[in-house]
């Protein structure tokens, strides 16, 4: 597996949990249990790509740009998840900023998925790009199953 392929799968797992969340209504325990899982899984894409992928990218003139921007989306979403920790799940209010929020996160995918990975696969050797997959992995399995912060605003 390569680290454009292991990005993906949390790509689609954020995908699918922001669908879900908007199929509910209400102060439910099913949408409280899918936020949960979004903004963790959030937080630790987030935390592995920037060292493991992100990182690295800085390194390249061709890449630099596209990483810090692509870490700055990050801190922009950061702020979205904590305004809606704010809110009350029962208020109207809530799924407007949610969508807010999963229309911040579909952009950034986007912009990976079609922008950053294509230049990261010119700047980035073969091994690289698998040495960072098994980095990214570790990374983000430390983050997935251990206590941290939900997102910058929290720490």
């Amino acid at each position: 597996m390569n680290i454009f392929e292991a990005l993906r799968l949390s790509h689609d797992t954020q995908r699918g949990l922001a669908t879900q969340i908007l199929e509910t209504q209400g102060d439910v325990t099913e949408r409280r249990s899918l936020y949960d899982q979004f903004k963790h899984e959030l937080a630790a894409h987030a935390a592995a790509e920037e060292r493991c992928f992100y990182a690295p990218l800085i390194g390249h003139d061709s890449t630099m740009a596209q990483s810090r921007h692509g870490m700055a989306e990050h801190h922009e979403m950061d702020e979205l998840v904590d305004e809606l920790n704010k809110m009350e799940f029962s208020s109207p209010a809530w799924i407007g900023q949610f969508r807010k929020l999963r229309d911040k996160v579909f952009h950034h995918l986007d912009d990976e998925e079609h922008g950053i990975f294509q230049l990261a696969g010119k700047a980035l050797s073969e091994a690289q790009k698998t040495s960072l997959a098994r980095d990214y992995e570790a990374e983000f399995a430390t983050f997935r199953l251990g206590e941290m912060p939900l997102n910058s605003a929290e720490s």
